[in-house]
């Protein structure tokens, strides 16, 4: 019995967040009347997107065991190639081709480090950090890459206060979620990813090719960075080589606070989505009271902590 409360109590977990979130900001007469709106929530699933699109890759590092500090940069620089791809002309398929592969190709190169050097992931990508960061200040000369239009634009609006419709980004992250949960729960491929952080050891004397899996999960990983920077690009309609400077920790937060374990094993994308609403919930109810930039970053650092302790405190249950 104890067994069957903890589990409800792991996977629900997330959702009690959610709901304690929803209700700090929704009792208080400050926010109540414009916070439980169709056109404030509306706002907060766009302003998930992003966050959740990112931690989409994140949550199949960190249940293989790894971890993943250069995406914030990563988003940086595909934004800026975005950009830079509109400026001579190219229309917005080619575009998503192109910055979803970049990111893609940064991932590549982390996991085959990783895997070839056998380096901490902590290291590599601490260093990818820096060498994407600086490559994104290069390519923008140290300056926004600003261009006319794009139908790319679009893709994040949410300005228009009388249209219902959600913008595309959140149903391209809806459907993604969808696709994510399924690769992970249905294919060889998902399962070498739990067993990979479960016991590196063990999966490698099972037959997993353990430095492969580790590439591809960068790899793919790296893609989802890079269709969060074009939407970091939409958001914003200009490339910028200094935004997204600690989305990482954002993204990393979701993930946890989601119920995924730093130790690797355990995560699922639901939790990881709900991870990051909670995320985009505080912020955006933090703004509506009129809370300072500082003590939203306080909240949001008390929740991370929260959440960790919570994780160790399971594994140590578990052992």
């Amino acid at each position: 019995m104890k067994d069957t409360v903890k589990r409800l109590l792991a996977k629900g977990g997330p959702f009690v967040g959610l709901i304690l979130v929803i209700a700090l900001f929704a009792i208080p007469a400050q926010t109540r009347e414009f916070f439980l709106t169709y056109h404030n929530f509306k706002i907060i699933f766009t302003q998930t997107v992003i966050v959740a699109v990112g931690a989409l890759g994140m949550t199949m590092i960190i249940v293989s065991g790894g971890i993943d500090l250069s995406v914030g940069s990563c988003v940086a620089l595909t934004s800026v190639v975005g950009a830079q791809l509109i400026q001579r002309g190219w229309g917005p398929l080619p575009v998503l081709m192109v910055v979803v592969a970049a990111g893609g190709l940064i991932g590549l190169l982390n996991g085959a480090a990783i895997a070839g050097l056998r380096m901490t992931p902590f290291i590599i990508t601490l260093g990818t950090l820096g060498v994407a960061r600086g490559t994104a200040k290069w390519l923008a000369d140290d300056q926004t890459v600003n261009y006319a239009s794009s139908p790319i634009n679009g893709w994040m609006t949410t300005v228009d206060p009388f249209s219902r419709a959600l913008p595309a980004g959140v149903w391209v992250m809806l459907v993604l979620a969808v696709l994510t949960a399924l690769l992970l729960r249905n294919t060889i491929f998902g399962r070498h990813v739990f067993a990979l952080g479960s016991n590196e050891a063990a999966a490698r004397l099972c037959g997993v090719p353990t430095k492969r899996v580790k590439v591809l999960i960068y790899a793919v990983a790296g893609c989802y960075f890079g269709l969060a920077g074009l939407f970091q690009l939409s958001r914003l309609r200009q490339g910028d080589p200094t935004v997204a400077v600690g989305l990482e920790l954002d993204i990393i937060a979701s993930v946890i606070i989601g119920g995924a374990s730093l130790s690797g094993g355990v995560g699922t994308i639901l939790g990881s989505m709900i991870g990051a609403l909670i995320m985009a919930v505080l912020r955006n109810g933090s703004q509506q009271m009129g809370w300072p930039t500082y003590f939203q970053e306080i909240i949001i650092g008390l929740v991370i902590i929260v959440a960790v302790f919570l994780d160790r405190l399971r594994q140590g249950r578990q052992t």
